[in-house]
């Protein structure tokens, strides 16, 4: 994009001080490609209330849980998911779809009643890829 014309008194024809262009101060970090950068961007957020609840019941997500989380978000929002149930094993998540932002994090003793409200889809994320190989090596015997 070209820069704004500007008229200036006592300019004309390049007689006078040229204005200095500012010089820009955004470096690129090295070892970071576009891509890596998209996919942080993409990926899942945490609200401080999730931290919270994720911390006060012993929470501890490994990169592929967060990876089969972050995959069924996608599945919600293909299918016009806003505010989801999100199972990862015994892990149930409510999510904000569209900022892909864990709202809060419950286990298997922390559901209560089992009674979730104000969503409107409910996503199981596939099973990890651990347990589909064992699957597959107990089924071939």
């Amino acid at each position: 994009m070209a820069d704004p014309f500007h008229v200036q008194l006592g300019r004309v024809n390049g007689v006078g001080e040229q204005p200095v262009k500012p010089v820009s101060t955004v470096t690129p970090v090295p070892g970071t490609s576009f891509a890596e950068t998209l996919e942080n961007v993409q990926s899942v957020r945490f609200s401080n209330h999730a931290q919270s609840r994720m911390q006060s019941r012993d929470i501890n997500l490994s990169s592929d849980n967060v990876s089969r989380l972050s995959d069924a978000i996608d599945k919600a929002e293909k299918r016009g998911g806003k505010s989801s149930l999100v199972m990862v094993d015994d892990l149930a998540f409510i999510v904000n779809i569209q900022s892909r932002t864990v709202v809060t994090a419950l286990d298997k003793n922390q559901r209560g009643e089992g009674v979730f409200t104000q969503i409107d889809s409910v996503v199981f994320a596939d099973p990890a890829e651990d347990s589909a190989v064992k699957s597959l090596i107990d089924l071939k015997g």
